[in-house]
């Protein structure tokens, strides 16, 4: 596997410290110090004017003059010496740079004007730029730590990524209290080049770091941000506290759904989707980086309770109470088993008493039956120092007891003095304990609520199955005019048209301009109908006493246009249109619901649901969705609402027809995600019973798209590429299949890769690998298509669907190019299979407005080398490998 594009920046073999210096307290002098006390093994070199050494080592004037290559340049001087030093060190050929001068005012218009005058040096050659930064970075178990901070900063498994230095240093304080350890600290700083989502991209990948945990104060791209954080929670833990959640203002918008929806509710779902917790404080955040490091897993929030003090225990109860935490009962099987061994007054149920004088046998026994029972999914063991207790032993229990059960232990040692010894055991065995019941309990809740999020992330929703193509064409052609007319709102005959292209059930809706075609129109529809004033720009039209409903007859159809007529022409003048007339649904079981659209400004689209009708804002029953939606995602939309209470049987109402507002949250979701100039979308109200949905009411809002936007890229998570998807057939007339891959296919990825003969294998990956790991697995299967593709040719086998050939390709750094592999069963090459494989990449490739498909080949691989050749790739000698060839084609 290639290097990644930002090991200079993190694991550099050489480093060269701009500023070194021997003055107390200065940046320079803490950070060439902290270098050599961790043990850096690389090359250093400090960079002095005024010195010839710097803490015994030999300073250098310049970087030039050096005369070595340098990976990494940590600039420690004033700003104002930073325009000539990075071009400095661009020429130079450093290939990252850190900045950590200390006189930075992030927000001021000078500072901004610097950091993009440097900004621009950097991309002129190529050089990545983390900061400006107080703290900087450090990676201890590389025994680098160039980071601002008097402190020692154990390794570990964990990587801390801050957008705040300060937090970053208050975190490390604690964490050496704590002998807590970490991968990677990186502080981003200002961010005026690297940011969060390339930052992660590295960690990813970094086999040294197996957690994440990261500090958030804002996102600026956010379509990195989701696929780094997507890519990254696929293998490894990761927690986030965000902080900013409140914008403190009123918010205005033209539609409920824009008026409803807060830019943390947002942020709260993106995480969800990306299968991250939340974590609401910093002490959260202190609890988090000691329980990250067991990579502790929850089945489901069934909590057992053990204790030897049942006021303590019972702290744990309404804790769990508050956050809907089960306690389950116990199976008849694990009651006999406690009742072998516990004292008779003791509670042998859920929670479990095991009285003041527990010995150590006893809290190894209980918990260790309590951990056996299939109805529970982790363990909470509340310790109190009483007489006859001994925490330590106790303690070395469970230190025992966790290295035999993949259920979380989690352990409440209630004292102060009594309890440091054992306390401090705990933490030496990375053991989860807390000094309050309640904290534990919440720490469960949020194992359980990780491994939920985990299902979201794995959601990937593809085409509709076996439903009607929306009708694209209809719905383009109404947006266009509408912006050709300089128009921002679709009025409610245009919007609805664009929910039946999507085939979303509306109720019929004319136009009438006076009152004799209102009655004509209800003569066409039939009695009773609805009117309503049609004025340009007005939303709400209730507001304004503009809707009458109930319209038995032609005489108060008559009566009605005339008198909102009247009354509109002397208000709205000429943006008066008219009236809509529609037949009145009045549904005995019918509830009013709410679906919208708002934009987010970071996020994109986002999908609303929730109690509809004209009191939507009064109750503010919404739940938040970024799309795309599948039948999963949208039953999970559904449940996180209240107005869900009403959709069930109760009294003598039916259950209404859940089914059907699936599907149109599932048709909103295709809806935004094909026609990214809708900016604003309400339904409201959406009528549905037992037999069906409706939208009584509709209004869309769009804006122009830039001329060379990409395929999707308004959303933060790319939709499955249906459009990719071919039925053709071989050469010899066999059907075949050629789409984008999806999680589920990873069952025949590891029966194709396990089929290939040992030669390909090589050819393709290089080594004689027989079977992919997990982790393979995973990344190969459950993809970011917005950065990159597999396509898979599929055809039917004796025992149904098999992958016969695989070819992807990565989207590298510049966002212009992309590297491919390809690999053909053996038994299914010469079929023509390659062809239709490589012209689908150059198809993905394109939609992505990249312009170059490039690739490694290994020498001797002639077959495929002559391939390539035919398809129109430049074949030239590899940069870093005789072994290799490198292969280009320009799209």
């Amino acid at each position: 596997m290639k290097q990644h594009y930002l090991t200079p920046l993190f694991e550099p073999a050489s480093i060269a410290v701009i500023g070194a210096s021997v003055t107390p307290g200065a940046v320079g002098t803490t950070v060439f110090s902290n270098l050599l006390e961790g043990g850096y093994a690389g090359k250093l070199y400090p960079v002095n004017l005024k010195h010839a050494t710097v803490l015994e080592h030999k300073a250098f004037k310049t970087i030039s003059k050096i005369g070595k290559p340098v990976d990494l340049a940590i600039i420690t001087t004033p700003s104002k010496t930073l325009i000539e030093l990075v071009t400095e060190c661009c020429k130079y050929g450093v290939k990252g740079l850190v900045i950590m001068s200390c006189d930075f005012v992030g927000t001021a218009d000078k500072s901004r004007d610097l950091l993009d005058k440097l900004l621009v040096i950097c991309r002129q050659y190529g050089v990545r730029l983390l900061g400006p930064t107080v703290f900087g970075q450090a990676r201890p178990v590389s025994k680098l730590n160039s980071g601002n901070y008097a402190g020692s900063i154990k390794s570990g498994s964990m990587a801390l990524v801050s957008q705040s230095s300060s937090v970053a240093s208050a975190i490390l304080d604690w964490a050496e209290s704590q002998d807590v350890g970490f991968s990677s600290v990186i502080s981003l700083g200002s961010a005026v080049d690297m940011d969060v989502g390339e930052t992660l991209d590295y960690l990813v990948t970094d086999p040294k770091t197996r957690s994440i945990l990261l500090y958030v104060e804002d996102v600026s791209d956010a379509r990195t941000f989701m696929s780094a954080l997507r890519a990254a929670a696929r293998t490894k833990p990761v927690m986030v506290l965000k902080v900013g959640r409140y914008d403190g203002g009123e918010k205005l918008g033209r539609t409920h759904s824009e008026r409803l929806i807060g830019s943390d509710e947002v942020f709260d779902n993106a995480l969800r989707r990306a299968g991250v917790l939340r974590l609401r404080s910093i002490n959260q955040l202190f609890i988090a980086a000691r329980v990250l490091p067991r990579n502790y897993k929850t089945r489901g929030r069934r909590l057992a309770v053990i204790t030897n003090g049942i006021g303590a225990g019972m702290m744990a109860v309404d804790r769990a109470g508050d956050l809907h935490i089960q306690l389950p009962k116990l199976s008849q099987s694990t009651i006999a088993r406690l009742d072998s061994f516990l004292p008779a007054q003791s509670s042998h149920d859920n929670p479990i008493d095991i009285l003041g004088n527990a010995s150590a046998a006893r809290f190894h026994a209980a918990t260790d039956a309590v951990l056996a029972d299939e109805n529970v999914d982790g363990v909470l063991v509340v310790f109190t120092p009483q007489m006859g207790t001994d925490h330590m032993a106790t303690a070395e229990a469970m230190i025992a007891l966790a290295k035999t059960t993949d259920k979380p232990i989690l352990l409440a040692w209630i004292g102060g003095k009594k309890v440091v010894a054992s306390r401090k055991l705990l933490a030496k065995h990375n053991m989860a304990y807390f000094s309050t019941p309640e904290h534990a309990v919440e720490v469960f809740w949020s194992l359980a609520s990780w491994q939920y999020n985990q299902q979201l992330l794995l959601q990937t929703p593809g085409p509709l199955g076996e439903w009607d193509a929306p009708d694209l064409e209809s719905a383009r052609m109404i947006l266009d005019n509408a912006l050709a007319n300089g128009r921002q709102g679709l009025d409610e005959l245009e919007s609805k048209a664009i929910l039946r292209a999507f085939h979303i059930p509306v109720t019929t809706t004319v136009r009438a301009a006076s009152a004799e075609a209102a009655v004509t129109a209800a003569m066409g529809m039939g009695l009773p109908v609805v009117l309503k004033l049609d004025v340009e720009g007005l939303t709400h039209k209730t507001d304004v006493d503009g809707v009458v409903l109930n319209l038995t007859t032609l005489m108060a159809v008559s009566s009605e246009a005339n008198r909102l007529l009247g009354r509109a022409r002397e208000r709205f003048g000429d943006k008066l249109r008219g009236l809509t007339v529609q037949p009145m649904i009045s549904l005995k079981h019918g509830r009013e619901l709410m679906v919208g659209v708002a934009t987010d400004p970071a996020f994109g689209p986002v999908i609303s649901f929730g109690a509809g009708g004209i009191a939507v804002e009064v109750f503010n029953d919404v739940a938040v969705a970024l799309p795309p939606l599948n039948e999963y995602l949208a039953d999970n939309l559904i449940r996180r609402t209240r107005v869900k209470n009403m959709l069930g049987e109760f009294r003598n109402q039916p259950p209404a027809d859940v089914h059907a507002i699936k599907s149109v949250l599932m048709r909103v979701s295709e809806m935004v995600c094909e026609l990214p100039q809708i900016q604003h979308l309400d339904i409201n109200p959406l009528i549905v019973d037992e037999n069906g949905a409706v939208a009584l009411d509709a209004r869309i809002y769009v804006a122009p798209i830039p001329e060379k936007a990409r395929r999707y890229g308004h959303m933060a998570i790319h939709p499955y590429p249906s459009n990719l998807v071919q039925v053709t057939q071989l050469k010899n007339g066999l059907p075949m299949t050629l789409r984008p891959i999806r999680p589920e296919d990873a069952e025949m990825i590891v029966r194709f890769v396990a089929g290939l003969s040992e030669e390909t294998r090589y050819n393709r990956y290089m080594s004689t690998l027989k079977a992919l790991s997990q982790s393979q697995l995973v990344r190969f299967t459950q993809i970011d298509y917005a950065r990159e593709m597999a396509l898979v040719s599929t055809v039917q086998g004796e025992t149904g669907e098999m992958i016969v050939a695989v070819a992807r390709f990565v989207v590298n750094v510049d966002y212009d190019s992309c590297e491919f592999a390809i690999v053909i069963d053996d038994r299914w090459q010469g079929k023509g299979l390659g062809g239709q494989l490589m012209e689908g990449l150059f198809t993905a490739a394109r939609d992505m407005r990249l312009s170059t498909v490039e690739g490694e080949v290994l020498s001797s691989n002639t077959n495929m080398l002559a391939f390539m050749r035919r398809l129109g790739f430049e074949i030239t000698r590899h940069p870093e490998d005789e072994g290799l060839k490198w292969v280009v084609k320009r799209l």
